[in-house]
């Protein structure tokens, strides 16, 4: 299977919706499943631009949380697209049948490229690492963008200490996610 064919597909479909492909997945088990998760394209226009069919009227922009939210239609829609096209191609091979789920990917979305770091940035979010860096190999905090490779982070206040910064190597990152925040 070339995941990274799937991938285009995928790509191809979400794009013509308004929509991004986040990750996609293949799993084989009991069942052979092929997960698509999609989110919407951030848009975040400049402030003081003009909205389009608003009279010119201008509004400041509020990029909000960095997520558009992708609803059942969406996903409904992206999934028979992609269908016919898995098959037309003919890109998941072998005759047993497979299961393909296309969903958001959550609010506690898993964070992976460094475009994932610099869209969320100012969002709670949870890394372990694969080493310790410094005396921790995990940490939470607020994203605070990505630079040179590294992952900076504005850890919580505890008890004893006062709020820090640190930098994680994306490549030391075993997971990250985003934390729902209520």
């Amino acid at each position: 299977m070339n995941l990274e064919k799937v991938r285009a597909a995928a790509e191809r479909v979400a794009r013509s919706e308004g929509l991004e492909v986040v990750d996609v997945e293949w799993k084989v088990g009991k069942q052979r499943f092929l997960r698509v998760y999609i989110d919407r394209v951030p848009v975040t226009p400049a402030a003081g631009s003009t909205v389009p069919g608003g009279g010119g009227q201008v509004v400041e922009t509020d990029p909000g949380p960095g997520y558009g939210g992708v609803g059942h239609l969406d996903c409904e829609k992206v999934s028979q697209q992609l269908s016919v096209i898995l098959d037309v191609e003919e890109l998941i091979p072998g005759e047993a049948g497979y299961i393909l789920e296309v969903s958001s990917p959550g609010l506690d979305r898993e964070l992976k490229r460094p475009q994932d770091f610099e869209r969320f940035t100012g969002r709670l979010a949870k890394i372990s690492t694969v080493e310790a860096i410094g005396d921790a190999k995990f940490f939470e905090g607020r994203l605070a963008g990505f630079t040179d490779g590294r992952v900076r982070m504005e850890l919580k206040k505890s008890k004893d200490k006062e709020p820090r910064v640190v930098e994680v190597p994306i490549e030391a990152i075993r997971k990250a996610n985003l934390v729902v925040e209520w």
